[in-house]
């Protein structure tokens, strides 16, 4: 198992991984708009040994009130079925964190089950004010700052890239 950033040879691997994750398409349909309009700010894949992708994780561009605050967004993380429950997508999360924090990024919202982001660090968002465009979503939205003055200033509405609005 190789974890590593996604190359473009990838972009067929992911497609495919995210159609058997997300039945729909949207999360696929998600991710190849970002990619095809420059706002896949990193993709970390996992591949087997043969180079086929089975884990996936990409992070894109949020402001918070309109300006760029050098946030991302954490969204979608996709592991193959059998391999789900054996701490890979945890090691996808970590990487991508890493690399952000080494890029120089400032935090990562993220939208999904707060026992599972919980384990890495994530923290309610409600808590520092801030908020997504998704009703009924205050527990689901959390936060990981990736720099101590993050949070500086920052507080209302996180918007997405545009491609989420098809979400």
């Amino acid at each position: 198992m190789l974890i590593r950033t996604e190359i473009p040879v990838d972009a067929a691997g992911i497609d495919r991984l995210l159609r058997r994750a997300f039945p729909g398409g949207a999360e696929a349909d998600l991710v190849q708009q970002l990619r095809e309009d420059g706002l896949l700010t990193l993709g970390v894949v996992a591949t087997d040994d043969e180079g086929g992708v089975v884990g996936y994780v990409a992070f894109s561009p949020v402001d918070i009130q309109g300006e760029d605050r050098n946030w991302v967004a954490l969204a979608p993380l996709a592991v193959d079925e059998p391999l789900r429950r054996q701490g890979l997508g945890e090691k996808l999360v970590y990487e991508g964190l890493d690399s952000l924090n080494e890029f120089g990024y400032a935090a990562v919202v993220v939208l999904g089950d707060p026992a599972y982001y919980g384990r890495f660090g994530f923290k309610p968002a409600a808590a520092h004010d801030l908020q997504c465009r998704w009703p009924d979503t205050e527990a689901a939205f959390q936060l990981f700052t990736l720099s101590d003055d993050a949070l500086s200033d920052a507080s209302g509405q996180v918007e997405f890239s545009p491609p989420f609005d098809r979400l």
